[in-house]
This record gives C-alpha cells, structure tokens and sequence, in this order.
C-alpha cells in the first residue's frame, strides 16, 4: 500500500536546524496493523504526518498506492486523503459547534456524495460506532470515550483505505482506551490498514508489526502475533 525510501524531515530556523526524519524507509502491506512507538520527540508525528500527506517530506521518497507523492502540491494531496485516508487524532478534533451527525457527515460533504447517500452512511457508521442515540448531541455533551468513538466514526464513514490514528488511547482512561482499540481491530479486521502511533507498548500489541523510532530513525521492526480481546 506504501513505502518511504529514504524519507527525510528537516525543520529549519535561522538559528537551528532539527533532523525530524533521518532516512526513514518503511513498507507496509494493505490489511496490516502496524504500531509505531518510541519516545517524545523521536519523529512519530512527523513521519505520520507525510504518510498522511498533511505535510512534505525534505528529502527521499513515498509511494502511496503506487505513486510517488513525495513531491505533490497540496490540492494534489488533499484529493489523494480524501479519497484514501481517515484520521483518528489525541484532542478528537471535533467541531465544537456541530452536532455528532454533522461532525461525521462532514468529510462526505468535502466528496460531494449525495444527500441521501451520506445519509445511509453516516447511520450506518453511527450504528456500528454504537453512537447513534447520541446523534444530535454536540461534542461537548458526550465523555471522552464516545468523543473519540465519533472521531473514529467520522475517520471510517467514507470508508477509506487507510486509518492514521497518532496516540488515539492518549487522553482516554483504560477502559475506554480499550474501548477504542477494540473498534480499530474491527476496522482492520474488515480489511482496512490500520497504522498507529502509540506510547503504550500493550496497546502495541494490537498490531501484527511494531516499528520503533529514534531520534528519526527507525531503530527495530518486530513482526508479532497481535493481541485480541
């Protein structure tokens, strides 16, 4: 599904320059669940960043679905994420001033898909999500494990190929950090690629492939058997 050759990030100041990525060459297949860990700080959100195609990389290559996008201008990239990817974030990133209905139909109003048709998508995720009856409830309303389970509603509803969760589980309790994990195992399960960026080495284990990151390096690749519950 994609591979970095070589990937490099490079932030520049007029007083420092900071190596974010430094030769950064991975390859993950469609249907896998890879975890990324390693310390604050170390590049996980760079690298997810670019494989989301929210950002460039300096130096090196991405191919993404065959493609070389490395060197994309951003309307080019914008079209290939929403199409493609979905994005499960830390803080949510909910509109505060939409209701959850509104906030999962909105990445179908970006694809122009029919009215009826987001309609019968948005109910349906919002079923499977198990969120339906808090559907015109605003964000504000709802506790942070629903909270995220809308941010995953909304990352599935037009049902993309790639899932890019960065800390997902990060400002959940155990319970509904579990909570979570739990609903993207079943999201890869149904044959979405899942990559996630995690602090926590048990929720690592969800992933069949773990890939340690240092100082922008990738360090170890641990091929696993995932844990399921």
């Amino acid at each position: 599904m994609l591979r970095t050759n070589n990937l490099v990030k490079i932030y520049r100041t007029e007083e420092v320059e900071t190596t974010a990525l430094d030769n950064v060459s991975i390859e993950i297949n469609e249907g896998e669940f890879v975890s990324i860990m390693g310390p604050s700080g170390c590049g996980k959100s760079t690298l997810m960043n670019i494989l989301g195609m929210l950002d460039n990389p300096s130096g090196g290559e991405y191919h993404f679905l065959g493609k070389e996008v490395s060197k994309f201008n951003e309307r080019q990239r914008a079209q290939i994420r929403k199409e493609n990817i979905g994005f499960v974030f830390q803080s949510f990133n909910l509109i505060d001033e939409l209701t959850i209905y509104e906030n999962v139909e909105l990445p179908l109003l970006y694809l122009k898909v029919s009215p009826s048709e987001r309609k019968r998508k948005v109910q349906t995720v919002l079923e499977i999500m198990e969120i339906m009856h808090r559907r015109n409830h605003f964000p504000q309303q709802l506790s942070g494990g629903q909270q995220q389970r809308v941010a995953v509603a909304r990352a599935l509803v037009a049902n993309p190929k790639l899932i890019l969760a960065d800390e997902p589980t990060g400002n959940l309790d155990s319970s509904h950090g579990d909570e979570v994990m739990k609903m993207l195992t079943f999201l890869n399960e149904g044959g979405t690629t899942v990559i996630m960026v995690t602090h926590s080495p048990t929720y690592a284990e969800y992933g069949n492939r773990v890939i340690h990151l240092f100082d922008g390096k990738v360090v170890t690749e641990n091929f696993q058997e995932s844990f399921r519950v």
